[in-house]
């Protein structure tokens, strides 16, 4: 397993009907926890999780950055890249809007 990231361009000052919708997103993708709550080996507090709460095991965590909405994972590359494809589906159908890295936006 390795370290994997990718930021979305879904940002902070997106309207909050957008931002309604994102546990939504959360909730359809493999691997889903919930929310970290703080405690011991349940992450930290608000933070969403997928697969693990633990930074030693293959997991998903997520958080709001001036890129974008940023997730960082511990996880094997084949199964990173298949997820990344899929959230930012999904993502896209839910929010009614395309979904991409920063990176890949063209003028």
């Amino acid at each position: 397993m390795e370290y994997q990231s990718m930021n979305l361009n879904i940002w902070e000052h997106l309207p909050n009907e957008i931002w309604e919708k994102v546990p939504k997103i959360y909730e359809k993708m493999d691997g889903w926890l919930g929310f970290g709550t703080g405690e011991t080996n349940k992450g930290e507090e608000g933070i969403p999780y997928w697969f693990s709460f633990l930074e030693e095991e293959k997991h998903i965590c997520v958080s709001l950055e001036p890129s974008g909405l940023s997730f960082f994972a511990y996880m094997e590359k084949s199964e990173w890249e298949a997820w990344k494809e899929k959230i930012k589906r999904v993502a896209s159908e839910i929010l009614d809007f395309e979904v991409i890295e920063p990176e890949d936006m063209t003028d």
